[in-house]
């Protein structure tokens, strides 16, 4: 919930000045405090004993336990990160203005470069061999930290805005309450949600999600493993040659429209009384409400897919709700450490799970997909074996995804699966963190350069979100529904790699571009 910070004018003084004389109460504006919200007290005071806990004790209580791994420098810098990044997410579940962008970094970060690496150090077993030296591992560690403090740093440098800008936000600020329109950009002009193109997006939602379920053999498919999908699309004739570029295009554009769909209908019927009275407006989100639970349930989907759907409808649903953001934030890390790891039998049929049978919540951690930091650590030896930094080549790779390999025959493979290569490994179905996909184009200064980066346009990104997410915001901001998605999202860039990731960010960027517009006019406005 963003605090009311409305100038408004304070009462006259009757031995003051008139009103309307200069230095009058009407021209003495100031900004009142936020209202007592007896919720949010509540809300903040149930998550500090949690907050505690990240950042404490449950770092304490996975270093005390008992495990074959080696107390070295790698060890203890592990330590270390895990409680930065759990300091870092305290900070986000207890400010007072919700970051959503940066919310969900230190949450990636807290889970996946944190607890998990620090109980797999514990433990002494690792998901993926780090196939380096010792000493790689240590400067993998290193590196993530000063990552995370470079983010850190870019984020404080965005709340410096020059003299020139402040004046300009003022000023648009001026002239919305002079207009009447309490949610225009501040910054410039908004950019809204098209009324008409709404409508095409729909069916193209409807069209693209159809297609996908008759060609994977109807909705039941759906509801069966992930293994069964893969195998109904290599039936369908769309991944053949061993190349997944007709997989990703399908489901992609199968998933994406839709999710996108539900979150504009979302945000209409939490936003516009009119919506919630109009019974098409309900109907067609009905329709997409049960297209989604078909398409992206966390059955067929990868579940870094589904968190991306859940956090996006949260944060679109409450968009002003603080409790509903720290509880967000708060019951994700929980979901994340003990329901991820089980979560992994629905890649398989039953008679091909796999059982998990563990004697300590250590391992199933140790035992899944939280790979980051070491094949950070495979990707630092892949480079310094002989095969140099790329210099940008990788990051091209991923602009230029949609280039077909007939085309550009040196198109880089994604880097998850070229360094997995490398090592020899069976699966290369593998991970790369941003740190290690920066690392590899651009060396070590590059990679605290665009970690600030990253910091930055987060931080710029969560204040003006901040502005916006206000009680009286138009139904058809498409800032408010463009964060929540790329919050949501988030989880997958950071985690890489990035050339997988880049398709589904082209098409929601060519959808929400479908339905953006800057005309305010009544045949225009989404109501």
């Amino acid at each position: 919930m963003t605090a009311d910070t409305t100038p408004r004018a304070t009462p006259a003084d009757p031995h003051g000045p008139p009103p309307g004389a200069p230095g009058g109460a009407a021209s003495r504006l100031v900004p009142l405090p936020p209202p007592f919200r007896p919720r949010t007290l509540l809300s903040r005071a149930l998550s500090v004993p949690l907050v505690l806990g990240l950042s404490g004790f449950l770092p304490l209580v996975v270093v005390s336990q008992s495990g074959e791994g080696p107390r070295d420098a790698a060890f203890w810098l592990q330590t270390v990160l895990t409680v930065y990044c759990g300091v870092r997410l305290s900070a986000m579940v207890l400010t007072s203005r919700r970051k959503l962008l940066q919310a969900t970094f230190w949450m990636f970060c807290y889970m996946a470069m944190g607890v998990a690496p620090l109980a797999q150090a514990v433990l002494g077993r690792v998901p993926t061999p780090v196939v380096g030296p010792r000493e790689d591992l240590v400067q993998a560690v290193s590196l993530v930290l000063l990552g995370c403090f470079a983010f850190d740093v870019g984020a404080l440098l965005a709340r410096y805005r020059t003299p020139r800008h402040r004046e300009r936000g003022t000023g648009g600020r001026e002239a919305v309450r002079d207009s009447g329109r309490a949610a225009a950009d501040p910054d410039g002009r908004p950019v809204l949600i098209h009324r008409r193109r709404l409508m095409l997006l729909v069916l193209a939602a409807f069209a693209c999600g159809g297609l996908l379920i008759v060609k994977l053999g109807g909705p039941t498919v759906f509801f069966s493993s992930r293994q069964e999908i893969i195998a109904s699309i290599e039936d369908a004739g769309v991944s053949g040659d061993g190349s997944q570029a007709g997989q990703a295009f399908l489901r992609g554009f199968g998933t994406v429209p839709p999710l996108i769909a539900l979150l504009v209908y979302t945000r209409r019927l939490v936003t516009s009384r009119r919506a919630r009275r109009t019974w098409s407006v309900v109907t067609v989100f009905g329709a997409l409400v049960v297209l989604n639970v078909i398409v992206n349930n966390p059955v067929s989907n990868p579940r870094y897919w589904f968190l991306t759907v859940l956090f996006a409808l949260l944060f679109t649903a409450f968009p002003v709700s603080a409790a509903m953001y720290r509880a967000s934030l708060s019951l994700g890390v929980v979901v994340a450490l003990l329901v991820f790891p089980f979560a992994d039998r629905f890649r398989y049929d039953e008679n091909n799970a796999r059982q998990i049978e563990t004697t300590s919540f250590l391992e199933p951690l140790a035992l899944k997909d939280y790979d980051q930091v070491g094949m950070f650590a495979n990707t630092i030896t892949y480079v310094e074996s002989g095969q140099g930094h790329t210099y940008g080549y990788q990051l091209a790779g991923s602009l230029l995804f949609a280039v077909p390999r007939s085309v550009w025959a040196d198109k880089p493979s994604d880097t998850g699966v070229m360094v997995g290569e490398w090592m020899g490994a069976v699966n290369t179905n593998l991970s790369s963190p941003v740190w290690a996909e920066l690392w590899i184009d651009f060396g070590p200064v590059g990679m605290t350069g665009g970690m600030a980066a990253l910091g930055y346009a987060a931080a710029r990104v969560d204040r003006r979100v901040a502005r916006r997410a206000v009680r009286g915001s138009p139904t058809g901001s498409l800032l408010l529904i463009t964060a929540p998605l790329v919050a949501g999202y988030s989880f997958i860039l950071v985690r890489g790699p990035l050339l997988q990731a880049t398709g589904k960010v082209a098409i929601a960027a060519l959808c929400l571009a479908l339905i953006a517009t800057y005309r305010t006019d009544r045949g225009a406005r989404l109501g």
